[in-house]
Order: C-alpha cells, then sequence, then structure tokens
C-alpha cells in the first residue's frame, strides 16, 4: 500500500474498523460456573424464571397488620415470623411481629415500623395509622417472571452476577474470551530484568499490551522476541494470524526503512487503513492477515495507551460481542486553554481537580507520545476535537481510564 499524505478522522476510522470486523464471528459459547463469570460476556439473553422477591416481604422490623385495624386500638400479637419462615394468614384482630425480609402473611397489607408500635399486655398500637402496602415490598419488585434479566451482550460486572444468583442461576453461557497476539518489534528493546545493552531500551509496550489485554478479559497469545527484519516480521504475523482472533503490534507502521510490520501486513494479507489524525498516535495501520483483522499501533509508550483506548478497546468489545462497545464520555470544564487549532484530535492526560465546589481538567505539562509517567500521573483522556480551540471553563469530553478498558 503506497504512503498517502491524507491523515484519516478518528470516526471515520473507527466506523471503518467495525466495518471491516463485521464478518468477524463471535467467539464460540461456553458454560462456566457463576463463580467464574466475572468479566465475561453473555452469548445469550438471559428470562427471569420467577418473582424477586417470590413473596411480599417486609422492608423494616415491625408489626405486619391490616391497615383498616391499625391505630390506638390494642391488637393482640399472635405469630412472630422471620426471614426464611412460612407464615399462617393473619387472623382478623391480631398482629404479627415480622422481621426484615420476612414473607408477609395473607390478610396483612402493611407493616408498622416497631419504632412506631408500642406493645402492652393487651397488644400493639400505633399513632400512626398504617396505609395499604406501607413498609412492604412486592413480589416481583426486582424482577417479574417472563422478563429479561440481561441481554447478550452484557459483561458481567459482580452487580450482574449477584443478579443472576437471585433467579437461581448457577452457570451461565458466556462467549469464549478474545485470543489476542501481541508483537512489539524493535531491535534496540531489551526485556526488563536483562542488563541494558549500549542503545536499547526496555520493553515497555509488550507489559502495557499485557496490562490492557489483561483487563478487558482477552486471552495473550505473545510471539515472543521478533528481531526487526521482513522475514522475521512476517514469520511471525503468520504464526499469530492462526492461532488469534485479533493480532496487535507496536512500532514498524511508518515509513523508515525499519518499519517492517506495514510491509509486511501488505504481503500477507491487506491494509484497508493508515494514518490518523490522532494525537498521540497518528502512524496506526488497520487490515487482515489471512481472515484475522490486525491492528499495527505506533511504537512511543503513550501512543500505544491512547490508540489502544480510543480504537482497539471498543473493536475488541465488538469482536466479542459485547454492547455497548462504545464508552460515552462525562463532560466536565476545561482547567486550560488550548489555543492551537490542530488537524488532528488530540487525547490530553488530565487529573479531575476538584476544589472546593469547583472540578476541572488539569492536562499534564508534558503530553509527549514517549511518557508513560504522565499517564501514570493521569486519572484520564481529555478530547480536544480536530481544528478546535478550548478556553478556560468551557465543557470537556473527559474519558476515565477506568471505562475505557471494561
Amino acid at each position: 500500500m503506497a504512503p498517502t499524505d491524507r491523515l484519516t478522522p478518528v470516526d471515520e476510522a473507527l466506523d471503518r474498523i467495525r466495518q471491516q470486523a463485521e464478518p468477524v464471528r463471535a467467539p464460540a459459547a461456553e458454560n462456566v460456573p457463576l463463580s467464574e463469570g466475572l468479566g465475561r460476556v453473555l452469548a445469550h439473553d438471559i428470562p427471569v424464571p420467577m418473582d424477586v422477591p417470590p413473596a411480599d416481604n417486609s422492608a423494616v422490623d415491625g408489626y405486619a397488620v391490616r391497615s383498616g385495624e391499625s391505630g390506638n386500638t390494642p391488637r393482640p400479637v399472635r405469630q412472630r415470623i422471620a426471614a426464611g419462615d412460612s407464615p399462617a394468614p393473619l387472623e382478623p384482630g391480631t398482629v404479627a411481629r415480622i422481621f426484615t425480609g420476612a414473607t408477609i402473611p395473607d390478610g396483612a397489607d402493611a407493616v408498622v415500623m416497631q419504632e412506631h408500635a408500642t406493645i402492652t399486655e393487651a397488644g400493639m398500637t400505633t399513632e400512626r395509622v398504617a396505609t395499604p402496602g406501607q413498609n412492604i415490598r412486592p413480589r416481583g419488585q426486582d424482577l417479574a417472571q417472563g422478563a429479561q434479566a440481561l441481554a447478550a451482550g452484557t459483561r458481567l460486572r459482580p452487580q450482574e452476577l449477584g443478579l443472576l444468583a437471585s433467579i437461581g442461576i448457577a452457570e451461565v453461557s458466556v462467549r469464549r474470551p478474545l485470543r489476542v497476539a501481541i508483537l512489539t518489534t524493535g531491535n534496540e528493546l531489551t526485556p526488563p530484568g536483562r542488563p541494558l545493552p549500549p542503545g536499547a531500551i526496555y520493553n515497555t509496550n509488550r507489559d502495557t499490551f499485557r496490562g490492557l489485554l489483561n483487563a478487558m478479559g482477552c486471552e495473550i497469545v505473545d510471539t515472543g522476541d521478533v528481531a526487526d527484519t521482513f522475514d522475521d516480521t512476517r514469520h511471525a504475523l503468520e504464526q499469530a494470524a492462526g492461532e488469534a482472533d485479533l493480532i496487535l503490534s507496536s512500532g514498524g507502521v511508518s515509513v523508515g526503512d525499519e518499519d517492517h510490520v506495514r510491509t509486511a501486513m501488505d504481503a500477507l494479507g491487506q491494509i484497508d487503513l493508515w494514518r490518523l489524525a490522532i494525537k498521540p498516535g497518528k502512524p496506526l495501520a488497520s487490515g487482515w492477515i489471512n481472515d484475522t483483522p490486525m491492528l499495527g499501533l505506533p511504537g512511543n509508550p503513550a501512543a500505544v495507551l491512547v490508540t489502544f483506548a480510543m480504537i482497539v478497546a471498543p473493536l475488541i468489545r465488538q469482536l466479542r460481542g459485547q454492547t455497548p462497545t462504545q464508552v460515552q464520555p462525562l463532560f466536565l470544564p476545561a482547567g486550560f486553554d488550548h489555543d492551537r487549532q490542530a488537524p488532528r484530535r488530540e487525547y490530553l492526560r488530565v487529573q479531575v481537580h476538584n476544589e472546593g465546589q469547583t472540578t476541572a481538567l488539569v492536562p499534564h505539562p508534558n503530553q509527549s507520545s514517549g511518557m508513560l509517567s504522565s499517564a501514570c500521573w493521569a486519572d484520564g483522556l481529555a478530547v480536544v476535537p480536530e481544528e478546535t480551540a478550548i478556553a478556560r471553563g468551557e465543557p470537556v469530553a473527559y474519558y476515565p481510564f477506568s471505562e475505557l478498558l471494561r
């Protein structure tokens, strides 16, 4: 593919990458115990097999009553109902001692809080006359039988696991984790833990990739150390295409004599997109190796982080059948001025500063694409759109790191 001077806008690139990946079949489903479901993506809709709660129950500790009989006339306490008990019907003219979560007895239609009840030998009285439904959690209030509990494509968080447990689900059908092959290139790269030769640097991107992919619940296929030659790069990509659902690389996608990833992609498959109007991260290639989609990211560490979060993560969500694929930003006031109207969309590493009742996004003073320390300092990314100036105090789209990798 011949180099082009045109930079593809970010939104256009996302649309094209999604369309190109559309024919890729989502990973097969597998059944796992609910206890192992955290972070997995549901393969099928889950209907509600029963009402939750399964019966009207008390929201407080108190006394189950017939609302029309409550008041200053003493009513004898004829039964005690704890959670898990099967109560007898409430006899007219009586009340029942009841505890939070216990089933409401037939005949009762309200619960008087114990703080509002007075108990004497004659029975229970209350100055606050009860109203029908008071302090009762009705049957099916949380989930109604026949409704949809969760939709296919839902990534399971702790609250979804609890919801499934509440309807008796012990095993869930989930998508197999996406297998992602990682390739980091550069003869100057040395694995951490080894002595650093002259002219070398430690391989940052491999462990960044691993952390990002682990955070998204992917299985990692590591191609190992790849020499900076066309033949070695081509061989590594061919091997990765046979083992993975997606290939990621860092470095080697620019136009230098030692940038072999882009030429190997072009030789083995096709490049559908190259060079983005994004900062950091302009040299990014998207294409295929055989039937396996591939994204070649830049080599600079901060550019890897940004392009993964904004380009790769939505693709991973799509490939594993997760919905929604896009993360929606927050809008917070800019704590900075950005006068330069640049042709590339810029993602600034920022902190959220709270001073009194004022919140503002404050950028790190060094936004170099080679600096990961600024990303460690930051809470997330603020977006400066293409050809746009930002004035202090204006609302700016903001993506917390915690949301970008879900």
